[in-house]
């Protein structure tokens, strides 16, 4: 069986879609949604080495986000959606990135089982379009809650693509984070150059 893998850069730098092929039979499916030389391919490094993997469900209406970690410690992330579907969404906050301020969204879910890659300083969000919908992610560093910050996924600066139709389920967290305009203002967001040294150094790990 060869297993193949699409990729496509997205629209803020540094990140990447991932496009398993899925092998589907009478008895179900076989997928791989990471594959080591089709990332190596097409970003031209290596995965970080994995410390940590996490997996979240969330009800439809779900918005988990935007989070993201200080820098540093920075983390990336490879995420993908094992069950249910989600818009995954990718917002650059690094200060002095050339696509700060963008986003990008992918629909993740369980019948093409795409992948997104999140380098060092980007914030993460997603929007739960399913009951029980499951997030699985890879980390480069360990869950550290004070080093855990979010901005406002309703920021309207951001239009982030929350579906109409959805009333937004948020934690408490993230209704009083501040918008992204704030958190720049209070210097929380992360530096691309510092971000960049920091991904580079996991690739020599």
């Amino acid at each position: 069986m060869s297993v193949t893998m699409k990729s496509r850069k997205l629209a803020v730098e540094g990140a990447w879609e991932f496009t398993p092929q899925v092998f589907s039979d009478n008895r179900g499916l076989f997928v791989s949604p990471y594959q080591e030389a089709a990332f190596v391919e097409a970003t031209g490094h290596p995965l970080f080495p994995v410390a940590q993997t996490n997996h979240s469900r969330s009800r439809r209406g779900v918005v988990r986000g935007v989070h993201f970690t200080r820098t540093p410690p920075g983390i990336a992330k490879y995420v993908y959606c094992a069950r249910g579907r989600t818009i995954d969404i990718v917002v650059d906050i690094r200060v002095g990135s050339p696509t700060f301020g963008r986003h990008d969204a992918v629909l993740l879910d369980q019948n093409d089982f795409r992948a997104m890659y999140f380098p060092v300083g980007v914030g993460h969000a997603f929007v739960s379009l399913e009951d029980d919908t499951v997030v699985c992610y890879m980390l480069s560093g360990r869950y550290s809650p004070e080093d855990e910050l979010s901005i406002n996924p309703l920021d309207t600066e951001l239009a982030l693509p929350v579906p109409k139709d959805l009333a937004p389920i948020l934690s408490d967290r993230d209704k009083i984070a501040p918008t992204l305009e704030k958190a720049a203002a209070d210097s929380l967001l992360p530096d691309y150059a510092t971000c960049l040294e920091l991904e580079r150094s996991l690739w020599a790990r």
